[in-house]
């Protein structure tokens, strides 16, 4: 750190959002970028990776491709390796206020040790950029002053050939454009605050068609707060995570970056204590969307009740050559048998190809009970009718049948939450519906877009 301490002391991180100094180890290829830096005096920037940190030099008139110009090169403070990709606005008032602009970026080899070329003051390199390359030198002449000079070799020119870069080769936009879309950002800050709570990156695409942002999503779960909240607090969450817009996501289990959620600490299957989290109120439903938390699922039993489940659920999930009216014709089946077991059955969508069929259970029973009891009911449907549904979870035993999951009903086990996003190809809702409503919506019908 004490190579970033005059990069740090500098900053005020509250206030920029120029990453935090952190010394990295280098690695073999060793990165260069140079960045337009329109501050108290328009110049260019030039950073060279050296030793886990940006060697950076200041130069006022920018890198020339002409070998006659000397391009003076002030040294400044070492920059962090992350700085080497940052674009955006510096605010007034902080160290370096402007804009700045990634104008090229790539890789560079030193023509020798680069360490002992800084120390005796005279640095050959070759740059590999999107738009500087061939060969450069450094020369120190006195304090912190360099000339950087373009050698002569097949890349020299006899013009400095920079003016005709004016846009970003991380964004494409100019430099008054990356001003104007910052004081637009600025301008719907407080847009995005829901439920007390920033969202950052609002404008994140999630779903492309059709057009889903992060805000969105969080404004969704504001807007049905009231009536998912009693169904999903106090009971054990985890959820799906889709942290970039390339569409990787991957299943939270612990979240102990949300100040906002319950803890309870519990032994795992293993005998191991392990801390679960819960949602309490919509401040730790919001603040998980803000960590990337698009969908959730839940326990069948409460924290204060975690031995005793009350929340059955049979997630029925058809073969691809089952028809929508068959689907319907067994949640119909299912519900039947349920009823004649004096028990009361509620219904949901999955978001997917078939629907949840919910089980209160007001009977205290343990887990064992709770799973068994499950159990038997989807090998009793598969009894009555083995050619339509099976228990077997291997894909090749439910060709042309219906999958009867009972499995969500083990202790551990989760099961999508009502009201729930689903991050499938489009941004369905696993929704609780009425029973009348069963021959009217489709599984994977609703969708963020239906709620208003």
């Amino acid at each position: 750190m004490a190579k970033l301490k005059e990069y740090n002391a500098k900053r005020d991180f509250k206030k920029t959002t120029e990453p935090v100094g952190k010394v990295k180890p280098s690695t073999k290829k060793l990165k260069f970028s140079v960045q337009h830096h329109i501050a108290s005096h328009d110049h260019y920037d030039l950073r060279l990776e050296c030793d886990g940190v940006l060697l950076s030099f200041a130069i006022p008139k920018g890198p020339s491709f002409n070998p006659k110009d000397k391009r003076l090169a002030v040294n400044v403070e070492d920059h962090p390796i992350s700085y080497r990709t940052f674009e955006g606005i510096i605010p007034k008032g902080e160290y370096g206020a402007g804009t700045v602009m990634l104008w090229d970026s790539g890789y560079y080899a030193p023509l020798g040790n680069i360490k002992q070329a800084y120390k005796n003051g005279n640095i050959k390199f070759i740059l590999k950029g999107k738009r500087l390359k061939g060969k450069w030198s450094l020369v120190h002449f006195k304090e912190d002053n360099w000339l950087l000079i373009k050698e002569k070799d097949e890349y020299a020119k006899s013009t400095s050939g920079i003016s005709k870069y004016n846009k970003s080769i991380k964004t494409n936009r100019t430099m008054s454009e990356i001003a104007t879309n910052k004081k637009k950002e600025v301008t719907s800050k407080d847009d995005s605050i829901v439920c007390g709570i920033k969202i950052t990156h609002p404008d994140k695409v999630i779903f492309k068609n059709p057009k889903i942002t992060k805000l969105d999503i969080a404004l969704y779960y504001h807007k049905i707060a009231k009536k998912m909240l009693p169904l999903i607090k106090n009971r054990f969450i985890s959820t799906i995570r889709m942290p970039n817009e390339n569409g990787e996501k991957f299943f939270m289990k612990h979240f102990p970056t949300n100040p906002y959620l319950g803890k309870k600490i519990i032994p795992n299957s293993k005998g191991l204590k392990e801390d679960y989290y819960y949602i309490k109120d919509e401040k730790g439903l919001i603040y998980e969307v803000q960590n990337n938390s698009y969908e959730f699922h839940i326990w069948g039993s409460k924290i204060d009740k975690i031995n005793n489940p009350d929340l059955m659920v049979l997630d029925l999930d058809p073969d691809k050559n089952v028809s929508l009216e068959e689907i319907r014709n067994s949640v119909k089946e299912i519900n039947k048998v349920l009823k004649e077991f004096s028990l009361h059955p509620t219904l949901k969508t999955s978001g997917g190809k078939g629907y949840h069929i919910m089980i209160p259970i007001t009977e205290k029973m343990s887990w064992q009970k709770f799973r068994d009891v499950s159990k038997k009911i989807a090998e009793l449907m598969e009894l009555q009718n083995p050619k339509k549904y099976t228990c077997n979870i291997r894909l090749n035993s439910r060709k042309s049948k219906i999958f009867i999951d009972w499995q969500r009903n083990i202790k551990g086990a989760t099961f999508v939450a009502p009201y729930s996003l689903r991050l499938k190809d489009k941004p369905t809702i696993s929704m609780p519906i009425s029973w009348n409503k069963l021959d009217r919506i489709a599984p994977n019908e609703i969708t963020i877009k239906d709620i208003n």
